[in-house]
Parts: C-alpha cells; structure tokens; sequence
C-alpha cells in the first residue's frame, strides 16, 4: 500500500448548484490532511452545477444513464485513488471528517473495511437531533448507513464487492448489503447534511416516507418503481 495514498472524493450531482460550492470548499480545508481529487459524476445539470464544480478544480464527468447508481459507478471508474469516498453533494463535512478519514487509512487492518461518518442535519431543530439519534441506532444495529453518512473505502474492497450496482434508488443500502455489518466501521465523526429537505417535508413525514420506501425494498419490490415512489 503507498505511503500517501490518493483519496478520490466522488459526488453524484444533479441540479446541486445550491450546496456543492459548501461541500468542495469543506473539502478544500481539508487538502493538507491527505492527497485527493474531487470527481463530479453529474447527471444532466441545467443549472451552474458543472462550472462551479469545475472553478473549485474537480473533474466533471456528464453521466447519460439517470440514477444516482450509475452515477456512483461512472465516478468510481473515472477516480485514480487507492482509496474512495462518496459523498453527497449537500452534505458539507466538518473539520472532524479528515482526520478520522485519515487515521482510518492509515491503518493496514482497514484496507478490507469500509466506513461511513455519523449523521448530522445541519439545523438547530430539536427535531434534527431527534432524527440523529435514530439514524445512530439505525446504522449501529441495524448496519445500514445512508449515502449521507458517506462511503470510505480501499479501491481494492471495492473492485472485490463488485462496486456500486447501475440502480436508480437504494444503491447506498444495495452497497452495505452486500459489505456487510462486519465490514462497516462506524466513525464518531459527523457530515452536517442540509436540512433544507425536511424543513420543507416535514421532520416526521420524510423520515416516514423513507422508512416506507426501505421496507418495500426488502419486500422485493423494483428500484425502478421506487424511484417514482420516492419522487
């Protein structure tokens, strides 16, 4: 394993002009922890998505199958790190993020383990906090992170697991499934994600509604007519 492995950060995006900018410039304060590039995996943007990507020094790839999967997977093939993070375009880690991503890699044992950071709203809501405690249960007993908790793992972990599958929704649970509760650290260090979906939503009818599409995924039912579910 190199001494200083390159970490590629991969962000799907669609229309995410509004957050992105936070996202890469966190990231940017973050470059001395570690060496990194930045692959932007849009799929279709009409907004300023792809230039804004692009002042901030990442790598834009324009993705013509829609779905965050494939998505996931175009940016994953184009990223030339050891290592791999995927991360949402609205969430903004904190300065805590690369120093637990980096003592993380650092660590040989990791090299066949994934991690993913603990859940946080960026809201001052009580309802937020509320949220946090469940999504904290949720990964620790269940072992089902969401891709907004983020995905750190070795290139050669994620070539063996068969990377990210093409699908339009679940792709984050589809992924950990398939890793496994005894290969996912759970880090104690938080991504404040934008809160703008539930303060819009609703704090008890998003989380609903997801806990409603997860349970209908088990059940069977396509990806593809959860994507329509979801919205």
């Amino acid at each position: 394993m190199p001494q200083n492995p390159l970490l590629s950060i991969v962000l799907p995006t669609r229309n995410a002009a509004a957050h992105l900018g936070r996202t890469l410039t966190a990231i940017e304060k973050a470059g001395s922890a570690f060496d990194h590039e930045c692959v932007v995996a849009d799929g279709g943007s009409t907004d300023d998505t792809a230039a804004l990507a692009r002042r901030h020094g990442a790598t834009v790839l324009s993705v013509a199958t829609p779905g965050r999967g494939a998505q996931l997977c175009a940016g994953a093939a184009a990223a030339r790190g050891e290592w791999l993070f995927f991360l949402h375009a609205d969430t903004a880690p904190g300065p805590e993020w690369a120093v637990a991503a980096k003592a993380f890699m650092d660590e040989p044992d990791h090299y066949h383990l994934a991690a993913c950071f603990r859940f946080a709203l960026a809201s001052g809501k009580p309802a937020a906090r509320r949220i946090e405690r469940l999504v904290a249960w949720r990964s620790r007993v269940l072992g089902l992170p969401y891709g907004d908790q983020g995905l750190l793992l070795s290139r050669a972990l994620y070539d063996e697991i068969g990377g990210f599958s093409p699908i339009p929704i679940m792709e984050d649970i589809e992924i950990v499934r398939r890793l496994g509760k005894a290969r996912l650290v759970l880090l104690d260090a938080p991504l404040p994600t934008s809160a703008e979906r539930y303060d819009k939503e609703g704090y008890w009818r998003r989380p609903l509604r997801n806990l409603f599409c997860l349970a209908l995924y088990f059940l069977g039912v396509s990806t593809e007519r959860l994507r329509r579910l979801y919205g």
